[in-house]
């Protein structure tokens, strides 16, 4: 295509975009495609202020990996040990589960996240405990727990139906369902790099049995490894078209694919570039999903400043103690605090709102200094906003 066509192309995109109509696959491809990465950037942004106006969400979280013995072997992994014993696997009792909230004892914690290697040496009680000793500690916490491929194995290796696997969860005390697992739903990248766990089809089921029991969950896309464009915006099609029968899906997470310490370690990490255009394109194509989040300890703290610009308004929480994307060679913090996310949104121009896992609002910043954050050095709102609609005209 020609310039000029390009840019009449976008144009009507940008039209049903305005319209609120849903774009279709074409459409998606060729935003991936169209080489003024700041116009597709504004026009996410756009759907982004339309929904949250200058608020970007965090909360006050960490996280918790009870084992990292796992029976599938992917090849984009470097967090998983396929058995007891070999170097580095390790599975935690469940006075070491306790103890890792026992540490946060003073912390204002609202969430734990928690995800595991698919370990079927454990009893079925083991994980059902996992939630249930956090919860006698602290009642009010949050358990984000156990992507749909860790129900669907459970399901399979106990002789459990969804529903009754999420239903015994539940009552140990799920609160709802992470959005990992999903990496891209086409067969032909599924054969390559995960082959032998949950396929696509099972894993949204799993969500539509989740959503259906009144059950919130995330979504998410591993992007940088073998994918085509057109693969990432099927994915994201079926997502869609999943949120658009049951509603459940909170954010959807683009998840950066990390080479250190695995088997597609030849292939580069993703650019920033790519990065950016993914969150707008997710943005611009989920309508129907409220929250883009981008995982700043995934991508980084620059380029999750940025992000706000391109369609996100969540940048998760505090973490602390990450260690999937770390053990894949994450040079991010292990940790943030409440004041550094604060910073981090305001500096971006953005308003920080502390949410928790359910999104409702815990406190909203009304600019006043907070300690270790110099309002002055950050950058007001109508200024950014300004700047990114000045920079693409």
């Amino acid at each position: 295509m020609s310039p000029a066509t390009d840019s009449a192309r976008f144009r009507t995109v940008a039209d049903k975009v305005r319209a609120g109509e849903p774009l279709a696959f074409d459409d998606g491809v060729f935003l991936y495609r169209y080489p003024d990465l700041l116009a597709v950037g504004a026009l996410a942004n756009e759907v982004r202020e339309r929904l949250h106006g200058d608020r970007t969400y965090f909360n006050i979280n960490f996280h918790i990996n009870p084992t990292n013995v796992c029976e599938a072997d992917c090849q984009f992994c470097s967090f998983a040990r396929l058995q007891p014993g070999m170097p580095q696997a390790y599975t935690m009792s469940l006075d070491e589960i306790r103890g890792k909230l026992v540490e946060r004892k003073d912390q204002p914690v609202t969430e734990i996240h928690i995800v595991s290697g698919l370990h079927g040496g454990v009893p079925w009680s083991w994980y059902t405990d996992t939630l249930r000793v956090l919860k006698e500690l602290r009642p009010d916490i949050h358990l984000k727990a156990f992507t749909a491929v860790e129900i669907h194995f459970f399901a399979e290796k106990y002789g459990k139906s969804y529903a009754q696997a999420l239903r015994e969860l539940v009552d140990a005390g799920l609160g709802s369902l992470p959005g990992g697992g999903a990496e891209i739903f086409a067969d032909r990248v599924r054969r390559k790099i995960c082959r032998d766990k949950a396929t696509a089809e099972q894993w949204l089921e799993v969500h539509r049995t989740a959503h259906r029991m009144g059950l919130r969950s995330n979504c998410t896309m591993l992007y940088g490894t073998v994918e085509t464009l057109e693969e990432r915006v099927d994915h994201m099609l079926r997502l869609r078209a999943l949120q658009d029968e049951t509603g459940g899906f909170q954010t959807f997470i683009p998840l950066a694919f990390h080479p250190d310490g695995n088997r597609l370690d030849k292939l580069p990490r993703p650019t920033g570039v790519d990065s950016l255009r993914t969150y707008a394109v997710g943005r611009l194509m989920l309508h129907n999903i409220p929250h883009i989040k981008a995982y700043w300890i995934m991508i980084g703290l620059d380029t999750a400043q940025i992000a706000q610009s391109f369609g996100v308004d969540d940048l998760d929480g505090t973490v602390q103690e990450e260690k999937i994307y770390h053990m894949a060679g994450a040079d991010t913090p292990q940790v943030m605090t409440r004041t550094g996310l604060i910073r981090l949104i305001r500096e971006a121009g953005r308003r920080a709102v502390e949410r928790d896992t359910l999104y409702e609002v815990r406190w909203e910043d009304d600019g006043r200094p907070l300690p270790g954050i110099r309002v002055e050095a950050s950058v007001p709102y109508s200024r950014h906003r300004k700047r990114v609609e000045l920079s693409v005209l």
